[in-house]
């Protein structure tokens, strides 16, 4: 009886997990498989039917180049890029400070990210657009860059999560030998948590790559759209072409999969390996 139950418990356990798989493949294989069709066989056609020629990329050449994905792809680049440098070293700037210093009001600095999360974001929106208008970064990258750039508290968890495995003797060595506390941090902090960077930088980016909030409202000018907000402009003149529509879709698929899939090992270490203190 008791080997029955764990084979039903087993077999539930997988067919769960075939049918989240399937639930995440699926979408994924109909848009590619459509960006490959022309309109006719898109229209003849079902979603899962394979296409007749994989080497039509007139789609892709039309998303990205008449429907000027390429500017978008060129500004994620940068805001993604300066966004999640800047978080990173702000990050492990303020988590080696919680984590290896004692002085007052340090629990109150913790607390305050906390406080953060549970405000709703919507609720400070007036406030931060007439500080972005007030600092004269409206319709810049420079305003996306700075809101992106603000450290938040899952960046900080993961960052002090993983310090707690690094030894402070190790500190200590360094300060005997005249190191500074600066000097600790470039060559001792930053190299070991290389993992919990790894995993912020793909949290972070993914975030950042698919945030349409913030670049359709703080960067409407069309020399500064984004992957989201290109992806957006497709409702006008293409609208009716769901091939056009799948390839765009296909090209904003494609970076963050191969970063993923480069990082993934890094990804898994940085939130397990910070879990045991050693």
């Amino acid at each position: 009886m008791r080997k029955k139950n764990l084979g039903i418990s087993i077999f539930f356990k997988y067919t769960v997990l075939v049918l989240a798989a399937l639930a995440v493949i699926i979408p994924v294989l109909v848009v590619f498989f459509a960006a490959f069709k022309i309109s006719d066989e898109y229209n003849k056609t079902g979603p899962l039917t394979i296409p007749s020629n994989w080497l039509n990329f007139e789609n892709f050449k039309t998303a990205i180049i008449r429907g000027q994905m390429y500017i978008g792809l060129i500004n994620t680049v940068i805001v993604v890029a300066v966004s999640v440098f800047g978080a990173v070293i702000l990050g492990t700037m303020v988590a080696y400070t919680l984590n290896r210093f004692e002085f007052k009001g340090r629990k109150v600095v913790l607390h305050a990210f906390l406080l953060a999360v549970l405000i709703p974001s919507v609720t400070t929106q007036v406030a931060t657009f007439k500080v972005i208008q007030f600092l004269q970064i409206y319709n810049t990258r420079m305003a996306g860059i700075i809101l992106f750039m603000g450290t938040d508290i899952i960046a900080i968890t993961i960052f002090l999560q993983f310090m707690n495995s690094i030894s402070v003797s190790l500190d200590e060595s360094a300060m005997l030998d005249g190191a500074s506390y600066f000097t600790i941090y470039a060559k001792i902090i930053l190299p070991l948590t290389k993992p919990a960077i790894a995993t912020v930088c793909i949290i972070k980016g993914v975030a950042i790559y698919n945030d349409f909030y913030i670049p359709f409202l703080y960067m409407p000018k069309k020399e500064l759209q984004v992957i989201s907000t290109s992806l957006y402009k497709f409702i006008g003149p293409y609208g009716a072409h769901w091939e056009i529509i799948c390839a765009a879709i296909a090209v904003a698929i494609v970076p963050t999969l191969i970063v993923f899939l480069s990082l993934q090992r890094f990804f898994y270490n940085g939130f397990t390996a910070g879990a045991v203190k050693q």
